[in-house]
């Protein structure tokens, strides 16, 4: 969404290793028709070009990210990635049924479930060795080894299980990546059990909701990072391109099927986002101009603290009961779109810059980077843009997570106050030489922690992989 200038200068760094590990699983042809059905086939399709990640790049994003809005903070307004997005980019269905279920306890907690591994060996027709397992995940390099030639001769059924294979390695490795990077998690079992039946699914909204929820690791201390961070320091409005898409060359390439009603129509959508315990919020009420409207005074943030916080450890649960709530805002997904009236010049309103000014922390680079105080200049294009109104949206209540709650309500009362002059009367008392009204070094030391030992499962013996 940077103009040409910006991606010129900003080379990319390194390959993603996931998509090298998927580019050697090589899609035959009697797998295609799977891929089709489960809208799957245009990711599978990106494996014939190699991706690069600029990790400067990304990390600067990555400080703009903010959570509490769901945006990024640019020094001129907001952006973010939309299910608009995930359309072009991935070709992924928009509409459909959320990505959820349970993770492991497949037996205990689904209808006709089964034991994990009792229902591995049925859908693969065997186990991995116990050197490939980690408790219910199960390591590329078996995968690879096993489904990575389909044989000449193979059975209609033999079909099936190798696509299943390739559908677990894209899912895994590429639509799902986590921090391992390496392994393969057994709760897509229930999905590759019903193979005509994954077409039914958004993926584009799971996809979505998982990239929020899922940061990579900032090195904020690289040099090449401190460089694009003071590129995007200077950007100014007329320097990003709010519609990437609207170009004749994107129409070209993309994909006739996700622009069909059904899913073009939620891009505009102020709903939930569902990939199991992950429920993100598509915030596009606060990012218009990405969909070539005016971006008004926007409305508070839907404050999810409380969903930020899980991330599916501490037992597994049926997740559409666990959160009916945001499951029923899917349900009912339609009803929260929100009409954009669309212009020539899309962007933000005189009095969203103005604002924006006043309330936003717009740079990330020291002062002395610049040769200016950096202001926003309200061009007569702005100025033309009039005002702007906030779309009616349904409105959802807040889950702030209690804790954060308490701690900002402390911060900066008496009581908070009091304790931290206590508590450096205290160190100045505990340093040997030290004089009244020298410096204290308010640091405490971090308490290293051993490893709890490994719990045993229900059955009273330790957490271990398949077996017959």
């Amino acid at each position: 969404m940077l103009r040409d200038f910006v991606t010129h200068v900003l080379q990319p760094s390194r390959v993603i290793t996931a998509v090298r590990r998927q580019q050697n699983m090589p899609l035959h042809d009697r797998i295609i028709p799977y891929l089709e059905t489960a809208g799957l086939y245009h990711l599978a399709r990106l494996n014939s070009q190699w991706f690069w990640v600029d990790e400067s790049l990304l990390s600067a994003f990555i400080e703009r990210w903010r959570p509490e809005t769901h945006t990024f903070h640019m020094p001129f307004g907001e952006c973010t990635i939309t299910l608009q997005d995930v359309a072009y980019q991935l070709g992924l269905p928009i509409d459909g049924a959320p990505v959820s279920g349970c993770l492991t306890e497949f037996e205990n907690l689904m209808e006709h479930g089964r034991p994990a591994w009792v229902w591995f060996r049925e859908l693969f027709g065997e186990l991995p060795p116990q050197s490939k397992v980690k408790q219910m995940t199960v390591c590329y390099t078996w995968f690879h080894e096993r489904f990575r030639v389909l044989p000449a001769d193979a059975t209609d059924e033999t079909v099936r299980v190798y696509a299943r294979a390739y559908i677990l390695m894209l899912l895994s490795s590429q639509l799902f990546a986590d921090k391992n990077a390496n392994r393969v998690h057994l709760r897509w079992l229930p999905y590759l059990a019903s193979l005509d039946d994954l077409g039914r699914y958004s993926w584009g909204s799971a996809a979505l909701a998982w990239w929020a929820e899922f940061v990579p690791r900032n090195d904020a201390g690289a040099q090449r990072l401190v460089s694009v961070r003071l590129a995007l320091d200077r950007l100014r409005v007329h320097d990003f391109v709010w519609e990437p898409y609207s170009s004749a060359d994107v129409a070209t390439v993309i994909h006739p099927e996700i622009l069909a009603d059904e899913h073009r129509r939620l891009w505009t959508a102020v709903t939930s986002l569902i990939y199991f315990a992950a429920i993100e919020w598509h915030q596009v009420d606060r990012v218009l101009p990405q969909f070539g409207g005016v971006q008004h005074l926007p409305d508070g943030a839907l404050n999810i603290d409380w969903l930020h916080a899980k991330d599916g450890r501490g037992g597994d649960r049926w997740f559409p009961t666990y959160y009916q709530e945001w499951h029923q805002l899917w349900e009912n997904r339609h009803q929260s779109v929100i009409w954009v009236d669309r212009v020539l010049d899309p962007g933000p309103s005189a009095d969203y810059l103005e604002w924006w000014c006043r309330v936003a922390h717009r740079f990330l680079s020291p002062d002395v980077a610049f040769q200016d105080p950096r202001p926003i200049v309200l061009t007569e294009e702005a100025r033309h843009r009039g005002s702007s109104q906030a779309p009616p949206r349904v409105h959802v209540y807040d889950r702030p997570d209690n804790r954060r709650v308490d701690r900002r309500r402390r911060i900066g009362t008496r009581t908070t106050d009091l304790e931290w002059r206590e508590f450096a009367d205290r160190l100045e008392q505990d340093v040997p030489g030290a004089e009244a009204g020298d410096a204290v070094d308010y640091r405490v030391p971090r308490r290293r922690g051993r490893r709890p030992p490994a719990q045993p499962n229900r059955r009273g013996a330790p957490d271990g992989g398949p077996s017959e």
